[in-house]
């Protein structure tokens, strides 16, 4: 799969700075075996009829999905990194129709709505996340999965690998910084959470729309 390898569109770093799906590091390897299998549950357990990816990149959950037999669909406000994504379905021989441009801020309910709304690593690089929890609220039918990086352990493992020393180990294009209880707090402002899971370094919650 075709990643972005830190593409800039707007001034805004999109997709993956490093393949961290296809990485040969075993502690990645590790970790992102955490992350899938803590995602998978969430989504079994939100047993969508049909999913809605905001902030896709370049659309490996999206693909996976699909080759699931789930109807899966995304959006990126990237023109860039949806390209990347429609070239990435193309070779899993699925329809790159499935990806769309569109900012999080500009969805809305009858074109954007779905049963299962996943946003995942991209709050924490908006410069307005009420605006887009909000959005995410306009669309949500049912469930909402949504992830973030756990601080501070993210940018401590950064460090700790040498990495993004001069930013004190925070990664290009992160605005936004939570730990579990800020982002728990900040997430109960919109849904009902309903279970959370912290695979590191990541918090992930599946929330319920409000009644």
């Amino acid at each position: 799969m075709k990643i972005s390898h830190g593409l800039q569109d707007q001034g805004i770093v999109v997709g993956n700075v490093f393949d961290k799906y296809e990485s040969r590091n075993p502690l990645v390897r590790g970790i992102m075996r955490q992350f899938n299998n803590g995602l998978a549950q969430l989504v079994a357990r939100a047993a969508p009829e049909n999913i809605h990816e905001l902030g896709c990149g370049e659309g490996h959950w999206v693909l996976q999905w699909a080759q699931q037999g789930i109807d899966a669909r995304g959006s990126d406000f990237s023109e860039k990194v949806i390209a990347i994504a429609r070239d990435n379905a193309l070779n899993a021989k699925l329809d790159p129709e499935m990806f769309s441009v569109r900012s999080i801020y500009e969805i809305e309910r009858g074109s954007d709505d779905a049963d299962l709304i996943v946003c995942s690593e991209v709050l924490e690089h908006l410069a307005d996340p009420l605006a887009g929890l909000a959005a995410i609220q306009r669309v949500a039918s049912r469930h909402v999965i949504l992830t973030v990086p756990r601080e501070p352990v993210w940018r401590a493992m950064n460090m700790a690998r040498g990495a993004y020393w001069g930013d004190l180990g925070n990664t290009p294009g992160h605005l936004q910084h939570w730990s579990k209880r800020q982002f728990i707090s900040l997430a109960q402002q919109f849904f009902e959470v309903i279970d959370v899971k912290t695979p590191l370094p990541w918090t992930m919650l599946l929330c319920k729309v409000k009644a």
